[in-house]
């Protein structure tokens, strides 16, 4: 593990050397701020402080260090209207007694985009021609090829509990796009904390981007991704008349960006979105899930089975049509697994 710690230690090093004085792309990463799991997604993205599983590799390194066993995760959405397609999958393995280490994957991406072009490129649209055979034709488009614009994010994590209270994490984030023959390649790095406090108040916060992360594009354009800090908190609640438990979490996202109208909340450069919701577990089985994604109204269920969960979460959006996600978790919960 200590190998791991100096990899980690030294992207962090590099990301931080790299980050000269380049274009800062408003957006550029935006496809990083989607979130994994169906679980958090139907409590409105609201995760920071929650994060106890193997989708921690994305909300916060830190709740890895929770993790008893082995666990992995997938998830896939469709997005306005199926066009675009959300994919998701990480592993997380605990490590000795107090530390835990993960790996994940995003891609997020729209297929078999038709690249057309004239048969007469020296004719106007819609102008009669005469082909090489002698028959005339009209000048219109034809699909040439199919090409795909996506975008893939690599994490890879490591966390470990200081105390019974205290955890902390890392991620090593490599980004690459790619749109037809363009392509970009970057490096960045997350950090996270999380606080129990007695009381069962649980605190998060994940710096992603901490030191920007550069993509550096083939054609020579290098653009930065400027950091975001998410911050959260969470306060489950024992709700013996119902026989369950009540999960109500807040998230605040804090750029510095200048997204201004785009934003929930903004101010000169910076700029907040609030994401906010709440997950009822009952008997440990059966979850039901509500909540508010920067405005946009999610819900969602779950199941829990021996070693196996069965998520679902909607999100509506009045212009760009509803989003529809579900995913699974696996826990390889057998004796030889278990944290020593």
């Amino acid at each position: 593990m200590d190998t791991l710690k100096r990899i980690l230690i030294s992207a962090f090093l590099l990301a931080a050397s790299s980050a000269t004085a380049q274009t800062t792309a408003k957006y550029a990463g935006e496809f990083l701020s989607i979130g994994a799991g169906a679980r958090s997604l139907g409590m409105g993205g609201a995760h920071v402080a929650l994060a106890n599983d193997v989708t921690a590799v994305y909300w916060n390194p830190a709740g890895l260090a929770q993790l008893n066993y082995p666990e992995i995760s997938l998830m896939h959405a469709e997005q306005f209207a199926g066009i675009v397609k959300y994919n998701f999958g990480a592993l997380a393995l605990p490590h000795g007694k107090d530390a835990s280490f993960g790996v994940g994957l995003i891609r997020l991406a729209v297929d078999d985009i038709p690249f057309t072009r004239l048969p007469r490129e020296d004719l106007d649209l819609g102008e009669p021609y005469v082909d090489e055979n002698g028959v005339t034709r009209i000048n219109r488009p034809f699909v040439e090829r199919e090409f795909s614009n996506a975008e893939y994010a690599f994490f890879l994590s490591y966390a470990r509990a200081k105390s019974a209270y205290l955890s902390y994490g890392g991620s090593v984030k490599i980004v690459q796009k790619g749109f037809d023959d363009t392509s970009a390649w970057g490096i960045g790095f997350d950090i996270g904390a999380q606080l129990r406090l007695r009381n069962g108040l649980r605190l998060g916060a994940n710096l992603q981007d901490a030191t920007t992360t550069i993509l550096a594009w083939n054609t020579g354009r290098k653009e930065l991704i400027v950091p975001t800090l998410k911050i959260g908190a969470t306060l489950p609640m024992s709700v013996g008349f119902l026989k369950g438990t009540l999960f109500p979490a807040v998230d605040a996202d804090i750029r510095f960006e200048g997204r201004e109208q785009a934003a929930q909340i903004s101010g000169g450069p910076a700029s907040m979105d609030i994401h906010a919701g709440f997950e009822y577990l009952y008997k440990e089985s059966l979850a039901l899930r509500a909540g508010t994604d920067t405005g946009n109204f999610s819900a969602g269920a779950g199941l829990r089975l021996p070693k196996l969960e069965v998520d679902y979460a909607f999100m509506s959006h009045s212009d760009l049509k509803n989003t529809h996600r579900i995913s699974l978790k696996i826990s390889l919960q057998e004796k030889k697994f278990r944290r020593k």
